[in-house]
């Protein structure tokens, strides 16, 4: 609406309206408070702090601002007058990331950095009581509820706490079950629920009262789920992990059936039932395909093998006959499902990775997904390409699926955007589905065609309209990037897998988990929404950084570390991993645009001196 307000010279932390909607507050790092007409943009600047501002709020009248910054110290300001009031607020010993009015007005409610919450009178400006504590990391955000008898507070602890206003006590216990630091809270206008933001890219909404959420999460795997299916009566789940396991889970009772399935020696990126659910497939890291029967947990044959690089995609046929595999050595393959030798020559014409692949309903066509940003699909008779490659997707494309009636096909890409193709004729149906906020890695019609299910990186799982484009909904409760999406054979349930080790099913007459709740997961993400990585080519011995397009070479890894997979961070970023993995220190790195700075012995002596050892400075 309009133009930019502008005026701040450095970042922006906080904004506000206020009550009437007239005005709008912003602090920034240029440790100033900008007070806005929201409809003519006129600004005026509150100086007095002397580092970033980082909350501002109005008071319930709208004639005051209280502000909380980095130099420890609380403000209130006149809003008519541009001028403090009062003395300044002091007692916290750490930046100020929150502050809040009472909706009376009469009291200040501070979250800071040094792990408390304080009470302030709005117009003494004293100290009400001691410090509220009980938080153990930085406490980023506090509200009153709306009769102002309780505060809320979130905190980098990854709880959420309330405290009863009077006494200063904490009320009930911690909510726990945050996988990473709760940024933002907000209690509803009822007082019922509490809202929080967090670090995972999820909101959550709890009852205020009991803390509690619905569901819990279906727990095995030791790492990333990478992908989840539904038996075709709906009875069983099948999952399959970066842990190299496979597990076969209850969808009645959320648990697990027999032992974990072992024989991969890598992760399994991709599982599948066979049309009689008496057989499961699997694909992994490890470059082999696996059947499995789904009774015993044992396995069925020999390996498949023939790929040259991991596989990343695995189906059956409809008459369960086949398997098709794609994989990261470009190719795919058919495979004969009673013999296990592989039919004809390998399927070739992408020039990247194959990501996924799929049956037409028939069986007569496979659909295959690649880095290479097209899609393609194929005769299984002949192995020969069925038209020109479908393109218009900008980024890597990661997931393919046909509808029911085999006429449409539907792509996910790391563009974020989901497209439908006419499956003959190979053009795009409609406008691109839009919501996503970072790649979709999965997706999949309902069994009518009627919805499409996707998953992404932003850690949500969204419904939509197939022959509109609408979104339905969003459902949000994984606390990492959502890998895999599967529509139950009556299409009543979700089930999805994500990189936060669990699986979750989702009823969508009440969008509610129907098994599963949020378990907190200890593994950050990287880079915000995913992690950086890159199995090793044999072709080149190199790791290369998925960043860029193409990626390019990083690091050469010595021969008696070539069976690993390696996360790569970003400059600055952090990586738990349980796996072994090559750290790059790139502190005195030339990166950007400081590539022209070279080696030189006089630089090199500078960085061994303010590191304070005399390894390599790189």
């Amino acid at each position: 609406v309009g133009a930019a307000l502008e005026g701040h010279s450095d970042r922006v932390w906080s904004v506000a309206f206020s009550p009437d909607g007239q005005c709008i507050a912003s602090g920034s790092d240029d440790t100033t408070i900008r007070v806005w007409d929201a409809v003519s943009g006129e600004q005026v600047a509150l100086k007095g702090h002397r580092d970033t501002v980082l909350s501002v709020a109005f008071s319930p009248d709208g004639q005051r601002i209280v502000s909380g910054s980095a130099d420890t110290t609380i403000r209130v300001w006149d809003v008519a007058m541009g001028e403090q009031v009062g003395a300044v607020l002091e007692g916290h010993y750490a930046s100020v990331c929150s502050v809040a009015f009472s909706s009376n007005g009469q009291h200040i409610a501070s979250g800071s950095h040094d792990n408390t919450i304080r009470i302030w009178d709005a117009s003494t400006g004293e100290q009400i009581g001691a410090a509220l504590e009980g938080h153990s990391a930085a406490v980023r955000s506090v509200a009153f509820s709306p009769d102002g008898q309780r505060i809320v507070s979130g905190s980098y602890d990854t709880t959420i706490r309330v405290w009863d206003t009077a006494t200063g006590e904490q009320v009930g216990a911690a909510l726990e079950g945050y996988s990473d630091c709760i940024f933002s809270v907000a209690v509803s206008p009822d007082g019922q629920r509490i809202a929080s933001g967090s670090q995972d890219s999820i909101i959550r909404i709890c009852d205020a009262s009991t803390g509690e959420q619905s569901g819990v999460a279906l727990e095995g795997h030791g790492d990333w789920v990478a992908s989840v299916v539904f038996s075709p009566d709906g009875q069983l789940i099948v999952s399959g992990s970066a842990d190299f396991t496979i597990w076969v889970w209850d969808t009645a009772t959320g648990k697990q059936v027999g032992t974990a399935f072992e024989a991969h020696g890598s992760a399994v990126n991709s599982v599948a039932f066979s049309p009689d659910g008496q057989r499961i497939v699997s694909g992994s890291d490890d470059s082999t395909v696996l059947v499995w029967d789904t009774a015993t947990g044992g396995q069925v044959g020999a390996a498949l093998e023939g790929h040259s690089d991991w596989v990343s995609s695995v189906a059956f046929s409809p008459d369960g006959q086949h398997i098709v595999s794609g994989s990261a050595d470009t190719t795919i393959r058919l495979w004969d499902t009673t013999t296990g030798e592989q039919v004809g020559a390998a399927l070739e014409g992408h020039s990247n990775w194959v990501s996924s692949v799929a049956f037409s309903p028939d069986g007569q066509c496979i659909v295959s997904a690649s880095h290479d940003k097209t899609v393609r699909v194929w005769n299984t008779a002949t192995g020969e390409q069925i038209g020109a490659a479908l393109e218009g997707h900008t980024n890597w494309v990661f997931s393919v699926a046909f509808s029911p009636d085999g006429q449409r096909i539907v792509s996910g890409s790391a563009d974020t955007d989901i497209w439908v193709w006419d499956a003959v004729s190979g053009e795009q149906v409609g406008a691109a589905f839009r919501g996503h906020s970072s790649w979709v890695k999965s997706v999949t019609f309902s069994h009518d065609g009627q919805l499409i299910a996707s998953g992404s990186l932003d850690g949500t799982i969204r419904l939509w309209d197939a022959a509109t484009g609408e979104q339905i909904r969003a459902l949000a409760g994984h606390s990492r990037s959502v890998a895999s999406v599967a529509f139950s054979p009556d299409g009543q349930h979700i089930v999805s897998g994500s990189y936060d080790k669990t699986i979750r099913v989702w009823d969508l007459s009440t969008s509610d988990q129907k098994q599963g709740s949020d378990t907190p997961c200890v593994t950050p993400n990287v880079d915000g929404n995913y992690w950086h990585y890159q199995t090793l080519r044999h072709s080149t011995q190199w790791l290369h950084s998925y960043i860029d397009d193409p990626p390019l070479p990083i690091l050469w890894i010595p021969y008696h570390l070539r069976s690993l997979k390696y996360p790569i961070a970003s400059p600055g970023h952090r990586i738990f991993s349980p796996k072994p993995s090559i750290t790059i220190n790139v502190d005195n790195a030339a990166l950007g645009e400081d590539w022209a700075r070279i080696y030189t012995p006089e630089a090199a002596l500078s960085a061994h001196t303010a590191a304070g050892e005399g390894s390599s400075p790189l």
